[in-house]
């Protein structure tokens, strides 16, 4: 009876220390995210499952309003996982297009920063002609009036693909995706709070199309050359 009381301390103790090092690590340095969405398309595929980096941007401390400091913060063109500014509890994931101070404009499709064409090699078009709804648009207007540097304030009527020129405020950036013709993103709900930043990609470490209908599809469906890439 001894031996069994204490073979199964030691297991009470080793589960408990097991709980203790993945609460740790979960918190504090790395989290697992699937990609639900073709938003970020190609650079993330729906069916994508990412660890994300969050000691990098100051991790949250649980169950405390707090954060651990940063070790850096985040820079234009890389691809952020933040909490959703219209739904609580939602993980989204973009890129940055627009740090604190910067003046940002589309035109016909293109993004200009600071006056200056973006290069943005990772864009998809894959339908140029969408366009917002008018509720959509008028939405874009009321959020962007407040941040907008142009001359015709009475006239500005932004879409998906012609807006600007705003300024991104204090604390807070601009996110878009890949997918700029698949992607709800700032241009609809507008600017990021950086307290929403919640970390960076670190790994694809599994990769499953939901889409494809084959035998065995646990083997068959996966993405086997996207295993262990490092999105950018």
């Amino acid at each position: 009876m001894q031996k069994l009381m204490r073979w199964l301390w030691d297991w009470t103790k080793s589960i408990a220390v097991a709980l203790v090092v993945w609460f740790l690590l979960r918190s504090f340095l790395v989290e697992a995210f699937k990609i639900p969405s073709g938003s970020m398309e190609n650079t993330l595929l729906v069916g994508d499952f990412l660890f994300v980096n969050k000691l990098l941007y100051g991790a949250e401390v649980p169950f405390v309003k707090a954060k651990l400091p940063a070790i850096r913060e985040p820079v234009r063109g890389e691809i952020l996982v933040f909490d959703s500014v219209e739904q609580e509890g939602l993980k989204v994931v973009k890129r940055l297009i627009g740090v604190p101070g910067d003046t940002l404009a589309m035109e016909s499709g293109t993004l200009y920063r600071n006056g200056q064409r973006a290069e943005e090699p990772w864009v998809i078009r894959t339908d140029p002609t969408a366009n917002a709804d008018p509720p959509g648009r008028a939405a874009m207007r009321r959020w962007q009036l407040k941040h907008y540097v142009g001359r015709d304030t009475e006239n500005y009527a932004p879409d998906l693909n012609n807006w600007g020129p705003i300024v991104v405020p204090r604390d807070s950036f601009f996110m878009m995706g890949d997918n700029r013709d698949g992607s709800y993103d700032g241009r609809y709900w507008g600017f990021l709070p950086r307290a929403n930043v919640r970390g960076r990609p670190l790994v694809v470490y599994f990769s499953y199309n939901p889409d494809t209908y084959r035998p065995l599809p646990f083997v068959t469906n996966v993405r086997w050359r996207r295993l262990f890439t490092l999105p950018h």
